[in-house]
């Protein structure tokens, strides 16, 4: 079911035009002018660069790693849900080039807004993915420069009775965010239902958390994976095979209603299946896709 390629809707599209146009940066400012007043001053900065040093790298899958910075004086890192970050490093796009030239990525934490002395990732890393790669051939104790918050969905507890999750591969990160939001708060009773589409079983991210999850809040969090193939014939899988299918949504996502939210995430080809992309002013934009087709629309869907 994956749409290739398998690239997280805020973990990895191209930075240059959101960069010179200040959009992200703008958005970090006027989102941290709205942060709680009481909450604690955070490691990160929305206007600048800070360097961080790696302190954990392990291979999750054979693409897939998850990488941990470490903040300074045990601080959290002031994030919010849902947020993002931006790293920056120089690289040379050719051998032969005199000077290393910018490469900007935002990329979205795993870790909770509240975790003190790190901030945690989970990174795709592609052949031709210069941030990645360059991610990659980090040694533990090497630093890396990390800017944010970087707003996405303003999250509020109980915002919606109903919240929807449609994700592919890294796509997950800015779900696990709200879900973390959600079922960390006894006050939230909102309801989760999550359809999580990946290549196979063992590329699922973080199928451990999830699943601890999911058990231990059955009435509240409904977990559904789709993978392209079942491994072992798919005698022993309980989830979907093949492309994530109108009958799936129809079946696993709150209905169309102003009470509910659908949040899609994932690869460019799942975008413009389940929900249509976002317009090219990276504004939202019209919903299309299976999403249009079951009725829903664009103030009840929110792209990541």
């Amino acid at each position: 079911m994956v749409f290739q390629p398998v690239r997280g809707c805020l973990t990895l599209f191209p930075m240059a035009g959101l960069v010179a146009g200040g959009l992200y940066f703008n958005r970090g400012q006027q989102f941290a002018a709205h942060a709680d007043a009481s909450a604690p001053a955070g490691a990160l900065d929305p206007n600048n660069f800070k360097e961080f040093k790696l302190v954990k790298k392990d291979q999750l899958t054979h693409n897939t790693y998850f990488f941990r910075v470490e903040l300074p004086n045990n601080q959290v890192s002031g994030l919010f849900t849902a947020s993002c970050v931006v790293l920056k490093t120089m690289i040379k796009e050719k051998p032969e080039d005199e000077l290393p030239k910018p490469v900007v990525r935002p990329y979205t934490p795993i870790s909770a807004p509240d975790a003190k002395g790190y901030i945690d990732f989970v990174i795709k890393v592609y052949p031709t993915g210069k941030m990645g790669n360059y991610i990659k051939s980090l040694n533990i104790g090497d630093n890396i420069e990390i800017k944010g918050p970087i707003p996405k969905y303003p999250y509020q507890p109980n915002i919606k009775k109903r919240i929807g999750m449609v994700a592919g591969g890294t796509g997950i990160a800015p779900m696990l965010q709200v879900i973390d939001a959600i079922l960390t708060n006894p006050g939230d009773k909102t309801e989760i239902s999550l359809v999580y589409g990946n290549v196979s079983e063992s590329d699922i991210l973080l199928k451990a958390r999830l699943d601890e999850l999911a058990a231990k809040h059955p009435n509240q969090f409904k977990l559904y994976y789709v993978v392209d193939k079942a491994s072992w014939g798919g005698f022993t899988w309980k989830g979907g095979v093949g492309y994530i299918s109108k009958d799936m949504l129809k079946e696993k996502l709150p209905p169309p209603s102003a009470d509910n939210l659908v949040m899609v995430c994932g690869p460019p080809g799942l975008m413009a299946a389940i929900s249509g992309g976002k317009a090219p002013d990276f504004s939202q934009g019209e919903v299309s896709g299976l999403l249009k087709d079951l009725g829903y629309n664009k103030d009840m869907v929110y792209k990541f």
